[in-house]
């Protein structure tokens, strides 16, 4: 503990020297966690520089692939360049199946386009990031008295329904988002892809799964253009809502 203590005061120092707080000391989490995220956010900082980008960071996208298990982290200094692969993670567990997020207690983790909604420094997953489901698409197309919420990014490696990292994983993904919310980005895009379209084997896996089921593809066949919009130009596109619910590339 003694240690944990004497970390923490040489960053108060390093804060007073340099005239900014680290991002890890503004997160409001436990000591001994504030602790391991100082000294992750070291790490972080080194990589960041390697791979030419600014730290703290200024615009974060992340995605994630349900059957894969991957959660990408992307990251861009500014809104003229294009976004940048920073790290892929795997994820832990996968909690239910191919397809959306419709009900509560379905255990289903959501796909489609959300952000990050709240940051939970406290959260008894070790750390936590809050998706905005259910969206306005899932307004329109899952249950209207008990679509379900709750659905995090989060550690601890456990899943009922949300997307769990390790815990050394999830420190890298929360102080990299804290530092774009802290550098203005008030919404960061989480979008959830049931499979890696250029995949050859998940692209195989979802064909067999959905063969009987329209309503899955048609679903699927909304998201499928906003991966390739991103994959051709490594900027994200506005999406739009239909009255139906679907997603609609307006650009």
């Amino acid at each position: 503990m003694k240690r944990l203590f004497l970390l923490l005061i040489i960053m108060v120092c390093v804060k007073t020297i340099f005239g900014q707080a680290p991002i890890a000391q503004q997160v409001g989490a436990s000591v001994q966690i504030t602790a391991e995220l100082l000294q992750k956010e070291n790490l972080l900082r080194d990589e960041f520089a390697k791979k030419g980008l600014l730290w703290p960071a200024r615009e974060v996208y992340i995605r994630s692939f349900k059957y894969d298990s991957q959660l990408e982290v992307w990251v861009r200094n500014n809104d003229n360049e294009k976004f940048q692969l920073f790290k892929t993670y795997k994820v832990c567990v996968l909690a239910g199946t191919i397809g959306p997020k419709r009900v509560d207690g379905d255990y289903q983790v959501p796909e489609g386009f959300y952000y990050i909604s709240e940051f939970n420094p406290r959260s008894e997953y070790h750390l936590s990031l809050k998706l905005n489901y259910p969206n306005e698409s899932d307004k329109i197309l899952s249950d209207k008295t008990k679509p379900g919420g709750g659905i995090y990014i989060h550690g601890d490696c456990v899943s009922v329904g949300c997307i769990p990292l390790q815990n050394f994983q999830i420190d890298e993904v929360y102080l990299i988002a804290m530092g774009a919310k802290l550098n203005g980005e008030s919404f960061i895009p989480v979008h959830v892809f049931p499979i890696r379209f250029n995949n050859r084997q998940s692209l195989d896996y979802y064909t067999k799964y959905s063969f009987d089921d329209i309503d899955l593809q048609h679903f699927t066949a909304g998201l499928k253009p906003v991966y390739d919009y991103f994959e051709k130009n490594k900027i994200l596109p506005l999406i739009g809502i239909t009255p139906n619910g679907d997603y609609d590339v307006l650009n």
